[in-house]
């Protein structure tokens, strides 16, 4: 195939690929709304609606890097469709429940970590393929428009599943679900998950890798390249972090500000609006230069606006006030969480050795869930016994004193060799803008 037609080609899975993402994280997203509403209407019960959420990030932490070594050394293309297929018949078997017997948490708890287990296999199968559907100059608008599209199903979702939760039944959120994956698993399946690839298919009688030993050629290639390894420590101390503020701003508009539900919702979106505009802007520019500096300044901002959640408390601005300055930095983080993600996202995408994407990327999906559960454990612990504000202001402190020694300038420098010293020694002393 001649590059004209491959570029054509990669055209179309640019946006096959964002239209499904979107379908299939609206229906996602929708049926999320759906089955959390109706455990609290069934039970009533915040444990119960918690052992939801558990059966959902659980089986990702542990299966991550399964899922990454199986991304390696299968077919990608298949690998998705059969996890897409299998999140539609697991939803289909929920539905036959609802519809035949009396449905029950059981019933809803084994469909959550079916999905939970088949979203990471096609997700992470999906972003290690991104550099073999895309050619390498827009793979940052293929990043970018992936994150719009989980902006537009996290603004859509609550909406449309707010409408139809009044309206309809249970069936109808699960038939949805059903037909938006089967879309999205009909549009997958006309894309080329080789059209860039560099790969040469392995001989029939070629010595293959024990699953142990190809996961330890991961981890090996991990340590090889320090780069790699340090933004696996960012993600590490930015997740935990970020259970400060994941908790507490909850707990500050509910408890301590007394912000109304409608208004809360409202506040909530603020951070998916900030998320679609800023995606929509980079993919629309050129790449960036210098995406690992752009991270490391954008993580020191979300640490300082962590930070400020805490400004009400210690200055009253009036009920509308604090809406409005809530609004404000919900948007912030927005704008921020692409600007971290988005430049980090295609860094990987062009420094990861296409056999190993996969594993790299199953293993920064462990560790980016590892220690959340941690972190809900202590934050919630340390918000009954220490005052609110003192929690978010040192968290903040600790998380950007982190990022700036995690991401020193000797480090930037082995990232952007072209980045002088003396630039460097600028830089640290302002944020960079994109």
């Amino acid at each position: 195939m001649d590059m004209d037609m491959r570029l054509r080609k990669a055209t179309y899975h640019l946006w096959t690929f964002t239209i499904s993402k979107v379908i299939a994280a609206l229906g996602g997203s929708i049926y999320a709304f759906g089955i959390s509403f109706y455990i609290l209407t069934l039970t009533g019960s915040a444990t119960s609606f918690a052992m939801n959420l558990i059966c959902s990030i659980l089986p990702r932490t542990l299966l991550a890097p399964v899922a990454g070594y199986i991304a390696d050394t299968r077919s990608k293309k298949a690998i998705i469709i059969v996890a897409q297929a299998a999140s539609v018949l697991a939803v289909g078997g929920l539905l036959t429940v609802v519809l035949t017997t009396e449905v029950s948490l059981i019933a809803i708890y084994i469909t959550t970590c079916i999905l939970s287990v088949t979203s990471l296999f096609a997700g992470v199968t999906f972003t290690s393929a991104i550099a073999n559907l895309i050619d390498d100059a827009r793979i940052q608008k293929a990043m970018s428009f992936n994150q719009a599209s989980l902006s537009i199903a996290m603004i859509g979702g609550p909406a449309l599943g707010g409408l139809l939760y009044g309206t309809v039944s249970l069936p109808i959120f699960l038939a949805i679900f059903m037909v938006t994956f089967a879309i999205a698993t009909f549009l997958e399946s006309t894309m080329n998950f080789k059209l860039f690839t560099k790969i040469k298919e392995k001989q029939e009688n070629e010595v293959k890798e024990t699953m142990m030993q190809s996961m330890k050629s991961g981890i090996a290639y991990l340590r090889q390249h320090r780069i790699l390894t340090v933004l696996i420590w960012v993600a590490l101390v930015v997740n935990f972090f970020f259970g400060a503020f994941q908790i507490g701003f909850s707990f500050v508009l509910i408890e301590k500000m007394k912000i109304e539900a409608t208004h809360f919702g409202i506040v909530e979106a603020a951070s998916a609006i900030g998320m679609l505009i800023t995606s929509i802007y980079f993919g629309m520019r050129k790449e960036l230069k210098y995406p690992l500096l752009v991270s490391k300044w954008g993580i020191v901002l979300m640490g300082v606006l962590m930070g400020f959640i805490a400004f009400p408390l210690f200055i009253s601005l009036g009920y509308i006030g604090n809406v409005i300055f809530y609004f404000t930095v919900l948007f912030g983080f927005g704008i921020l969480g692409i600007l971290v993600n988005t430049p980090i996202g295609v860094l990987m995408q062009k420094r990861i050795d296409e056999e190993y994407r996969g594993r790299v990327f199953g293993i920064v999906e462990t560790c980016a869930q590892a220690l959340m559960p941690l972190a809900m454990i202590v934050f919630g612990f340390l918000y009954d016994i220490v005052p609110a504000e003192w929690i978010l202001l040192s968290s903040s402190i600790c998380l950007i004193i982190s990022v700036l020694w995690l991401l020193r300038p000797s480090l930037l420098k082995q990232a952007h060799p072209e980045l002088g010293e003396a630039k460097l020694s600028n830089e640290t002393a302002k944020p960079v803008t994109p």
